[in-house]
């Protein structure tokens, strides 16, 4: 693995671990000591991760046109000025300006590093995306626990801790990623070339997919959302709550050996990862439908956690395997985007449906609609069997 991957990788663990800090705490800050229904604070996440697609958007258009080290650099000191305001003024409603402002800078990041990873380590395939997500996830094991901690003892303090961690990110960028910026328009953005694709088919298929990703984005959203308030209305505590989170990162990282016979096996078959992650999402929420005691949230985290070793570095794998000459910020985009959306929505129609029909009708709502995830997964290939050589991207 080149040692520009390898910095790469510290980055996005450094970012997720600072942002998980506050992700799966909104809700429960919103709900609890903010005063705010499960509704509104779904409305806020939805204004949130609105202004990630439009992040999401820009960051390709970044990448493309002024490289990967500027695009990330402009989001990490935007991301260092919201959360320095947020430290300060985490009142209502300000807390909805400043999240929706770490929305947008945190979405002009994650495509850029995506796409800078793609074009350092090209002969890379799965392994160089797989990378990243292993640092997203072990960033995902510590955030949540150091956040535990922190808000045991003040909940205000974790938006300092975010702060600090992007200070460190900002060091990192500025020494190593300006070296591996890519030259300018060597890729297309989605905002630009969106409206000059002269391959289709490709193009065709990755929208298919991306709407069964939406889908399942939509559910697993449920669980830094109307789960977290489920899971303290049980009586179980936060730091046991965010302890959900570590044990996902961690079961990531510890599951890699016992998967990758199967990911090995499988990697020409990218169609069947996703299948098969999918369907194992649906298991978990049969069985956190059902949990009553923090044994079986832990069981329900295990279950989501090995579906989505599966799904989720499949499809920016398969983003990059799609992407015609020039075009890799711009697929990176759309699979970003359609992640963000699924987060956009999900949150909101949770909240609404817990407080409207109660949280059992929304377990039963979301399972179906991960079932209907898999139609856009089986069928995204059509486009692609018309033209040659498509076995090589399914």
């Amino acid at each position: 693995m080149p040692k520009a991957v390898w910095f790469l990788i510290i980055g996005m663990f450094i970012n997720t671990m600072g942002n998980s800090f506050l992700w799966p705490l909104h809700t429960i800050y919103m709900h609890d000591h903010l005063g705010q229904t499960l509704t509104m604070a779904g409305f806020v996440l939805m204004i949130n991760a609105g202004t990630g697609v439009v992040g999401n958007l820009l960051g390709g258009y970044l990448f493309d046109r002024i490289g990967g080290y500027k695009s990330i650099m402009s989001g990490i000191i935007l991301s260092m000025v919201a959360l320095l305001l947020l430290t300060f003024w985490h009142g209502w409603p300000a807390y909805i300006w400043f999240v929706a402002i770490l929305g947008f800078s945190g979405g002009i990041i994650f495509p850029s590093m995506y796409a800078l990873v793609g074009s350092v380590w090209p002969e890379g395939g799965r392994k160089a995306f797989n990378a990243i997500y292993l640092a997203q996830n072990l960033g995902v094991a510590i955030g949540p626990a150091v956040a535990g901690f922190v808000a045991d003892r003040n909940i205000n303090n974790i938006f300092l801790a975010n702060l600090l961690t992007y200070v460190l990110f900002l060091v990192i960028a500025t020494v190593y990623y300006r070296k591996m910026s890519v030259a300018p328009n060597i890729n297309a953005s989605v905002l630009k070339s969106s409206k000059k694709i002269k391959q289709k088919a490709p193009f065709y298929a990755m929208m298919i997919v991306s709407i069964g990703y939406m889908l399942t984005w939509i559910a697993y959203v449920q669980w830094t959302s109307t789960i977290s308030t489920h899971v303290l209305d049980l009586g179980i505590t936060l730091k046991q709550y965010s302890l959900l989170w570590t044990i996902n990162g961690a079961l990531i990282l510890a599951a890699q050996p016992l998967i990758k016979p199967i990911i090995n096996r499988l990697e020409h078959r990218i169609k069947t990862q996703m299948i098969i992650g999918i369907v194992i999402f649906m298991g978990s929420f049969v069985v956190v439908s059902f949990a009553e005691d923090y044994t079986m949230f832990i069981v329900a985290m295990v279950v989501l956690t090995l579906g989505e070793i599966f799904v989720w570095p499949a499809v920016p794998t398969l983003a990059d395997q799609l992407a015609p000459k020039g075009r890799e910020g711009f697929y990176q985009g759309i699979v970003n985007s359609m992640a963000t959306i699924g987060r956009m929505i999900g949150p909101f129609a949770g909240g609404i449906m817990v407080d409207v029909y109660g949280i059992q009708a929304m377990f039963y709502v979301f399972t179906v609609l991960i079932a209907l995830a898999i139609v856009p997964t089986l069928l995204y290939d059509r486009p692609l069997k018309k033209v040659t050589n498509a076995k090589d991207v399914i």
